[in-house]
């Protein structure tokens, strides 16, 4: 996790997810999220892969990360729903200082468009307009995400084409 004093990567997946109160389920395998090393381990009942980071891993975004990876993987947390995922990430986003907000807008950029688009509807939710525009130029404004959410779990969706 760390070179050094650094921190490279952070764990992710459904170890982090259980972590953030998104599952009660814990995986067998462990994933390793790193940019620009692979780390596996496999030493006795400690067994982990890698994923790819999307942006550099610092000790400073390595929650926003996290829960930018739970945004992205909100169909297949294990045993877990859309709404029980949004209601949580709202209540972590809605701690947010403004500057972690904007470092979150900044990071998800280079997310893929469902992830910025279910963070722009949460914002908007939240009523922090400040970013949100960046998020919704990023969108092409004809996609659609199916991320079975319901209006009345997120009431700012279908500004952001959430289905």
């Amino acid at each position: 996790m760390f070179q050094g004093n650094k921190r490279k990567a952070y764990i992710t997946g459904a170890n982090l997810y259980n972590q953030l109160g998104l599952t009660t389920q814990m995986a067998f395998r462990m994933k390793i999220a790193s940019l620009n090393k692979r780390i596996y381990i496999n030493t006795g009942a400690i067994k982990a892969t890698p994923v790819k980071s999307y942006a550099e891993v610092t000790d400073e975004n390595y929650e926003l990360l996290g829960f930018l990876d739970a945004m992205k993987d909100i169909k297949t947390i294990p045993d877990s729903d859309s709404k029980t995922v949004v209601a949580v990430l709202t209540g972590i986003i809605k701690k947010l200082s403004e500057k972690q907000t904007q470092e979150m807008i900044r990071y998800a950029l280079l997310y893929p468009p469902r992830v910025r688009a279910l963070l722009g509807a949460i914002l908007e939710q939240l009523n922090r307009k400040k970013g949100l525009d960046k998020l919704k130029e990023s969108l092409n404004p004809l996609s659609q995400f199916k991320m079975n959410i319901k209006a009345a779990n997120l009431k700012t969706s279908s500004n952001w084409n959430i289905r």
